[in-house]
């Protein structure tokens, strides 16, 4: 087991592994795996998007130095859980709609003190600013039309400046009709006009042929 440039990951082999906080416990079902009495939990690239777009070759700095963080579209908790485990200190509200995927992220929320999810439309980021305040780090995932603006409208209300994000832009949602380029070009081009810059774009293929990776920096 070896330790990666990216804080509170570490790598077998291409496999990508997290310290668990909660000893024993798995979140999805992941193999756990125990090395000079430190339990890891293998981060499932097919099961997270942020765990193939480190392996896809991210920046060093992606995850360093973050304080809190929102993270938009929690569901049941898979990556969120391994945040979990690299930011120990850290505080990470989680917006989740779906009252159904809400309730186990509750249920996690309940093992790990540091993850503060909130039943909330991330369209609506004015409902939960007060709660959330301004964070270090914005993480999407939300299967929307209008993905980018969503990210938009969070930046604009809750992100630092000089914050950093990660767009997980699923291009199938926008649009059937228009070409994955044209999709990916045109929500670049609304996250420049809100003065954010994109750093890196990465599809996510093999792990998943619909997400294109949007990291910027405010």
């Amino acid at each position: 087991m070896e330790r990666t440039s990216w804080d509170g990951v570490f790598r077998d082999g291409r496999d990508l592994f997290t310290v668990n906080r909660t000893p024993g416990i798995r979140v999805y079902g992941e193999t756990l795996r125990t090395v000079s009495g430190i339990e890891h939990r293998l981060w499932d690239p097919f099961r997270s998007k942020l765990a193939a777009l480190l392996l896809k070759g991210a920046a060093e700095n992606l995850l360093a130095n973050v304080r809190s963080a929102l993270y938009l579209g929690g569901a049941h908790g898979t990556t969120v859980s391994h945040l979990s485990d690299v930011w120990p200190t850290a505080t990470i509200f989680v917006v989740e709609k779906s009252p159904t995927a809400f309730a186990p992220l509750l249920a996690l929320a309940r093992r790990r003190t540091n993850l503060l999810p909130l039943l909330a439309d991330a369209q609506l980021p004015e409902r939960y600013q007060a709660d959330v305040g301004s964070v270090d780090f914005l993480y999407q995932d939300v299967a929307q039309r209008n993905q980018a603006e969503i990210f938009v409208e969070n930046a604009r209300t809750c992100l630092a400046p000089g914050g950093r994000g990660v767009l997980m832009l699923k291009v199938r949602s926008v649009t059937q009709r228009r070409p994955s380029a044209a999709i990916v070009r045109a929500a670049r081009e609304t996250l420049v006009r809100e003065g954010l810059t994109v750093r890196s774009e990465a599809p996510l293929v093999p792990f998943s042929r619909e997400h294109v990776a949007l990291t910027v920096e405010s």
